[in-house]
């Protein structure tokens, strides 16, 4: 799975309604291009890819009296809202996503109700584990990652990996089943998106032909 089109549709989805430029922005302000492929041209392409699918509806907007092109504001269709918690969920149970399609995940997991992501956290612990299982009928870390040469170390990677992500995982879960955060249908969320007016302090600054338009 790539992290942009989650990415992107969970940023348009946010604002109900953005330009390209916002979603850009708040990308940027997440520190996506930091931790993911959220460069400008990926998410200009994303956005006009997903538009042509139907994910996306694509408006134009009239330019302003002080002159410049037109700008698209796009807004996420029913499709597109499908897709999105398609994406959403898949990244949440699967133990084997890179760490920007994870940390997407994480960053939308309140877009779901609080018991349905406490159970799709609670599959990804046991895929987790048995994933572990699998490794363990091939590597013994008790006898340590000598006993496969230095190749041994890359099942010993997996197995710390295993370990580590599980119980980051768990951990979760309690903070979440202990009443943290604010998930869907419980009030008003937390807002993670710039107003159009507001600065960006950790823009980069760098400029995209897109960027107007």
């Amino acid at each position: 799975m790539s992290a942009i089109r989650l990415l992107v549709l969970g940023a348009v989805r946010q604002h109900g309604r953005a330009h390209g430029y916002q979603v850009r922005n708040d990308l940027e302000y997440w520190g996506a291009h930091e931790w993911s492929n959220a460069k400008p041209g990926s998410i200009y392409h994303a956005l006009k890819q997903m538009a042509k699918q139907g994910l996306l509806h694509a408006h134009e907007i009239a330019p302003s009296t002080a002159g410049g092109p037109p700008r698209t504001e796009y807004e996420i269709t029913p499709a597109g809202d499908e897709e999105y918690f398609t994406l959403l969920r898949e990244a949440l149970v699967a133990y084997d996503q890179k760490t920007d399609v994870k940390s997407a995940a994480i960053g939308f997991v309140v877009d779901l109700p609080r018991q349905e992501a406490v159970a799709l956290l609670e599959e990804r612990t046991r895929r987790i584990k048995e994933w572990r299982a699998a490794v363990l009928e091939h590597y013994v870390p008790e006898d340590g990652p000598e006993q496969l040469g230095h190749i041994g170390e890359i099942m010993n990677l997996w197995v710390h990996t295993a370990d580590a992500e599980a119980e980051w995982t768990r951990g979760l879960i309690g903070r979440i089943e202990a009443g943290a955060y604010t998930f869907a249908g419980e009030g008003e969320p937390f807002v993670g998106v710039l107003a159009e007016d507001q600065e960006n302090p950790y823009a980069t600054g760098e400029r995209h032909p897109d960027d107007e338009r």
